[in-house]
C-alpha cells in the first residue's frame, strides 16, 4: 500500500512540475501579448490626435470655402452689370453714330479699360475654380480620414476588449500559480510522510521476518515434543506387553517345530507339482508356436493395408523392368503382378528379404512364391500427354492424376505412360530410373529405340519413354505448341503400345486421352490386336472438342496407319477437310467407350455450334458416348492441409483464410488497409474460350465497385498475351489489381485461398475443374451457365434449385451486362449479408468434388465393357 502511495505521489509531483512550466510558458506568451497590444493602443491614441488636428483644418478650410464662395457670388453680379452696359453702350453707338462721332477717342479709351478689367476678373474666375476643385479634393480626404477614425476606434474597443480577457487570463494564472506553491508544500508533505512510512514498513519487515524465524522454531521445538510423546507411548506400550511377549515367543517356538515337520513332510508334495508344471509349460509353448505359425500364414494370405500405393507401385515397376529385360518370364511376371494387384503378404515378406541381397538373389527369392487367387480387379493403362504435377499444361493433368488415384483406391491396378519430356518436374517423381532395355518402335519406315524410364508419381506407377529419334521429339522445352506435334504425338502413341505389348501385359481397359493419345485406338485395332495384344477394351476421353489435332491425311503412314482405308467418312477423315485426318474423330470410331467430363457437356458438343465439325460423328455414336463429370483430388487440393498456404485453415475455422488473405496482398504489393474488401480471383489460360474479353471488363468493373481483382494465367496467343500485359503494366503499381502472367501452381493455391470470390466467365468449359477447387478453398464462384459449370455451380437466387445445392452466382449471356449483375450481386451478398454470406462459405466448404462420384461412373463402364468382351469371346469359343 505504502509503495503504491509513493508511485501516486510521484506521479503527482510530475504532474503538478508540468502544469507549472505549461503555465509558466502561458503567463509569457500572454505578456507578449499584452505588450503588442499597449503598442498598438499607443499608435491609436497618436493616430487620434492626428486625425483632430486633420479635422480642425477641414473646419477652417470649410469656413475659408463659404467665403471664397460669397466673393465669387457677389463678383459675378458686378461682372454682369458692366456686360449689360456695355452692351447697352454699343447700341447707342450704333444708334447715334453720327452724333457720336466727335466723342469717339473718349469712347474708346473707356472701352478699353472695361475690357481690362473683364480679363482680369475672367482670369480671378478661373483661379477661384481651381481653388473650389481643389477644396473638394481635401474635402473627400477629410471624409476618408473620419471613416478610418471610425475604424481606429472600432480596433481600440476590441483591443481594450482583449486586453481585458488577458488580464483576467493573466489572474487566473496568477491564482494558478499560488495553488500550484501550495501543492508543492502538500508534495513536500508527503514526500515526508512516504519517507515515515517507508521506515515504518522496513522495520515492520524486519519484525516479520524476526516472527517467522520464531515461528519456525516453535514449530521445530513442536515436532520433537510430539516426537518424545510418540516415543513415551511407545515406551508404556512395550513394557506392559514385554511379559506376553515372552509367553507368545515360547508358544511360537512349538510352532515352528511342529511346521518344520510339516514342512519337511511337504517338499515332496511340492517336487511333484513343479514337475507336472514344468510339463505344462512346454504343452503350452508348443501350442503357442502353432498357434503364431497359422497366425504368420494368415497374414501372408490376406492383403496388406498398412504399405502405400507408392510401395506396391514401386514394385510393380521392378517386376516390369525384369520382365522386359528378360530375367523373369511373361507367365512369372503375370503371376507377380496378381499378387502385388492383390498387396499379398508374401510378396512384400520376399522384397523386405532382398532388399540387401543382389539382384540375382531377389530375382530368385521372388520365383518361388507360389499362385494366389486372383484379383477381382481391373488392370486399367492410362495413355496421356500430361499428368500432374509433372507434367502439367491444363486440366488434363489433374483429371489423370485424380482419376487414377482414385481406381487404385478401389482396388483396381492402374498404371500411367507418358513422354519423357525434357522439361518435366523431375523432383517430384520418386524412385526414376532408366531400365537395361530397349524398345524399338516403327515410324516413318524405320524402327527407332526409345529408352524406358520407371518412376511412382503420386503413390501411381509410371513409365516415361524417351524415343532415340533424331528429330528429339520430346526435348523442346515445351509440352505443346510446337510444329510437328502430330508427328511427335502419333509416334508416341505406337511406342506405348509397343511397350505394352513387349512386357506382356494384358490390360483389361486401355483409357487414352484428348488428341494427343488419340491414335492409339485405331494402333489397337488395326496393328496391334492381331499381335496379341488383345485382352483390352479401348476408353477415350475428350476433355475439349476445340483441339482435335487434324492433318494431312499423308501424315497418318509415318506411325505405320493405312491411310487409305481410314482417310474414309465413316473412319478418320475430317468432316470439313477430305484431305485431312481427325484424330478424335478416328478415336470416337475406333473406341469402345467414349466420354467427354460433364453431362452438359456431351448435349452441347452433339450440337452443330457445339461440336465444332464432329456432332454428326458423335449424334452416330451416341449410345457408347457419355458425359461424367470430372472430380477434384481432395488431398492435393484441401486448405487444411495444404503446404502451400500461409496458415492451413478449415471450414470450421476460417480465421486461416483471412490471414492467408493477408499474406498474398502483402506479397504482390496491394492495400491491406481494409480487411473487409473483397478480393475477386482468376486463374485461367487467356483463350478465347475464356471469355478473355469478359476477364478484361470484370478487372474493371471490380475497381468501379471498389474491390481489389488478382488475375494469374498466360496466353499462347500473342496479340492476347500483348493486351494483358498492357493492362499488367497499367495497374503495375495500382493498390487494387494485380495481373501475374504466368502459370505459379503455389501461387495458384495462395490465390484459391485469398479470394472471397473467384470468376470463370467462359464462352464455352467442358468441365473446369476452377469452380470446384475454389469452392474447395471457400471462394465463391461466379460462373456462366454452361458445360461443366452449368453441372456444378447454382445460383443463390435460383428458386428452382433446391437450397442445399445453391452455391453460387450466375450469368446467362456472355457480354458485359451478364457479368455485372453477377459480380453486383455477389458484391451485395459480400457487404449486406455477411452472416448469408459465411453460410454460403461453409457450405461450398463442404460439397463434395471429389472423384468417388465420377470414379463410380468410369468403373461402371469399365465393367460394363469388359463383361461385353468376355461374353462376345465365349460366343465365339462356342461357335
Amino acid at each position: 500500500m505504502c509503495m503504491l502511495d509513493t508511485l501516486l505521489l510521484n506521479k503527482a509531483r510530475v504532474f503538478a512540475l508540468d502544469d507549472l512550466e505549461r503555465i509558466f510558458h502561458e503567463k509569457d506568451k500572454l505578456q507578449g501579448e499584452i505588450n503588442v497590444l499597449e503598442m498598438r493602443l499607443a499608435e491609436n491614441d497618436a493616430k487620434m490626435k492626428v486625425a483632430a488636428q486633420e479635422k480642425i483644418r477641414v473646419e477652417l478650410l470649410e469656413a475659408q470655402l463659404e467665403k471664397l464662395r460669397n466673393e465669387l457670388a457677389q463678383r459675378g453680379a458686378t461682372e454682369r452689370s458692366v456686360f449689360d452696359l456695355y452692351e447697352s453702350q454699343n447700341n447707342f453707338f450704333n444708334k447715334e453714330a453720327p452724333l457720336l462721332q466727335n466723342n469717339t477717342l473718349l469712347q474708346n479709351s473707356s472701352v478699353h479699360s472695361l475690357s481690362e478689367e473683364l480679363s482680369l476678373l475672367r482670369s480671378e474666375n478661373m483661379s477661384l475654380k481651381n481653388d473650389i476643385e481643389a477644396l473638394r479634393e481635401e474635402l473627400s480626404n477629410v471624409k476618408n480620414t473620419d471613416e478610418r477614425v471610425a475604424i481606429l476606434v472600432k480596433q481600440h474597443s476590441l483591443m481594450k476588449s482583449s486586453l481585458q480577457d488577458l488580464e483576467s487570463k493573466l489572474i487566473a494564472s496568477e491564482e494558478d500559480v499560488s495553488k500550484l506553491s501550495s501543492l508543492k508544500v502538500e508534495c513536500k508533505d508527503l514526500w515526508e510522510k512516504v519517507d515515515t512510512l517507508q521506515a515504518l514498513l522496513d522495520k515492520a519487515t524486519k519484525r516479520a521476518d524476526q516472527a517467522i524465524l520464531v515461528l519456525q522454531q516453535n514449530q521445530d521445538l513442536r515436532k520433537k515434543v510430539d516426537k518424545l510423546e510418540e516415543s513415551l507411548e511407545e515406551a508404556v506400550v512395550y513394557k506392559l506387553s514385554s511379559e506376553k511377549l515372552q509367553q507368545y515367543n515360547e508358544l511360537m517356538q512349538q510352532k515352528m517345530k511342529l511346521l518344520e515337520e510339516h514342512l519337511q513332510r511337504s517338499d515332496e508334495e511340492i517336487h511333484s507339482y513343479v514337475r507336472l508344471y514344468q510339463d505344462s509349460v512346454q504343452e503350452f509353448q508348443d501350442t503357442l508356436k502353432s498357434l503364431k505359425e497359422e497366425s504368420n500364414k494368415r497374414a501372408l494370405d490376406e492383403p496388406i493395408d498398412d504399405m502405400p500405393w507408392e510401395f506396391w507401385s514401386h514394385l510393380l515397376l521392378i517386376i516390369d523392368g525384369w520382365l522386359l529385360e528378360k530375367k523373369i518370364s511373361t507367365d512369372d511376371a503375370k503371376l507377380l503382378r496378381e499378387m502385388v494387384w492383390k498387396r499379398d503378404g508374401r510378396i512384400c515378406e520376399a522384397y523386405m528379404e532382398s532388399r540387401e541381397k543382389n539382384e540375382r538373389e531377389a530375382v530368385s527369392r521372388f520365383l518361388k512364391l507360389t499362385s494366389s487367387p486372383k484379383s477381382s480387379g481391373l488392370s486399367i493403362i492410362h495413355i496421356a500427354a500430361e499428368m500432374a504435377p509433372v507434367a502439367k499444361v491444363g486440366g488434363l493433368g489433374d483429371v489423370v492424376t485424380g482419376l487414377c488415384k482414385a481406381l487404385q483406391k478401389r482396388g483396381h491396378l492402374v498404371e500411367i505412360v507418358l513422354p519423357k519430356y525434357d522439361c518435366m518436374q523431375y523432383d517430384r517423381i520418386h524412385n526414376l530410373r532408366v531400365l537395361d532395355v530397349v524398345v524399338e518402335s516403327y515410324f516413318d519406315g524405320k524402327l527407332y529405340k526409345n529408352k524406358i524410364w520407371v518412376g511412382t508419381v503420386e503413390g501411381l506407377p509410371v513409365y516415361f519413354i524417351e524415343p532415340q529419334h533424331p528429330e528429339k521429339f520430346f526435348w523442346r522445352g515445351q509440352f505443346y505448341g510446337e510444329h510437328d506435334d502430330f508427328r511427335r504425338f502419333s509416334f508416341f502413341s505406337r511406342a506405348a503400345l509397343e511397350l505394352l505389348l513387349q512386357s506382356g501385359k494384358k490390360p483389361d481397359i486401355i483409357h487414352c486421352h484428348d488428341w494427343q493419345t488419340a491414335f492409339v485406338a485405331p494402333l489397337y485395332w488395326d496393328l496391334y490386336a492381331p499381335k496379341g495384344l488383345n485382352s483390352a477394351r479401348i476408353c477415350f476421353t475428350c476433355h475439349n472438342f476445340e483441339y482435335q489435332g487434324t492433318a494431312p491425311a499423308s501424315e497418318l503412314a509415318s506411325c505405320g496407319l493405312d491411310v487409305h482405308q481410314l482417310n474414309r467418312p465413316d473412319r478418320m477423315q475430317d468432316n470439313s477437310a477430305h484431305d485431312r485426318v481427325n484424330p478424335v474423330k478416328g478415336a470416337v470410331v475406333f473406341s469402345n467407350i467414349v466420354t467427354t467430363v460433364s453431362p452438359t457437356y456431351a448435349q452441347e458438343v452433339r450440337t452443330a455450334e457445339g461440336g465444332k465439325g464432329l456432332h454428326s460423328t458423335l449424334s452416330f455414336h451416341s449410345k457408347k458416348f457419355v458425359g461424367i463429370l470430372n472430380g477434384i483430388d481432395t488431398d492435393a487440393w484441401n486448405p487444411a492441409t495444404d503446404t502451400s498456404l500461409k496458415v492451413q485453415y478449415n471450414v470450421n475455422d476460417l480465421q486461416g483464410k483471412t490471414e492467408n488473405k493477408i499474406a498474398l496482398r502483402k506479397f504482390l504489393g496491394l492495400s491491406n488497409a481494409d480487411v473487409r474488401q473483397p478480393m475477386v480471383g482468376c486463374i485461367t489460360r487467356l483463350v478465347p474460350q475464356k471469355g478473355v474479353h469478359l476477364i478484361r471488363h470484370a478487372i474493371y468493373r471490380t475497381l468501379e465497385l471498389g474491390g481489389q481483382f488478382v488475375l494469374l494465367g498466360s496466353s499462347p496467343v500473342a496479340h492476347i498475351q500483348r493486351e494483358f500485359e498492357g493492362i499488367a503494366n497499367h495497374f503495375e503499381s495500382h493498390h487494387h489489381i494485380r495481373l501475374i502472367l504466368k502459370y505459379d501452381e503455389s501461387l495458384s493455391h495462395s490465390i484459391f485461398a485469398a479470394s472471397d470470390i473467384f470468376i470463370i466467365p467462359s464462352i464455352f468449359e467442358p468441365c473446369g475443374l476452377t469452380q470446384m477447387i475454389a469452392m474447395r478453398y471457400g471462394s465463391i464462384p461466379i460462373v456462366r451457365k454452361t458445360g461443366g459449370l452449368n453441372d456444378s455451380v447454382f445460383d443463390v437466387d435460383d428458386d428452382t434449385v433446391p437450397p442445399q445445392f445453391r452455391n453460387g452466382f450466375t450469368f446467362s449471356t456472355p457480354d458485359e451486362h451478364g457479368v455485372n449483375s453477377a459480380l453486383d450481386r455477389a458484391f451485395n451478398y459480400y457487404r449486406n449479408n455477411t452472416e448469408v454470406w459465411q453460410q454460403l462459405v461453409q457450405k461450398d466448404m463442404n460439397m463434395d468434388f471429389s472423384w468417388e462420384l465420377s470414379t463410380s461412373q468410369y468403373e461402371e463402364l469399365y465393367l460394363k465393357s469388359v463383361a461385353r468382351a468376355r461374353v462376345a469371346a465365349n460366343r465365339a469359343q462356342g461357335l
